[in-house]
């Protein structure tokens, strides 16, 4: 749960940007949004493939 405190003469708009901030910090709305419907675990395996070899060559190109 995410609490944000607000001070006696904190306006609305800066508790919201404070929301906003931490909910994206904490990733609950990317979490959110993965289990709103169910993927496989080899799909699941294969975005996390797709993932490292991307990196890899990413980083191989900056030590280039």
């Amino acid at each position: 749960m995410i609490i944000v405190k607000v001070k006696n003469a904190g306006s609305i708009e800066q508790a919201l940007k404070q929301y906003k901030f931490k909910i994206n910090k904490t990733k609950q709305l990317q979490k959110l949004r993965e289990r709103q419907e169910f993927t496989k675990k080899s799909i699941k395996k294969r975005e996390q493939n797709k993932k490292s070899v991307y990196l890899q060559k990413k980083k191989s190109q900056l030590e280039s």
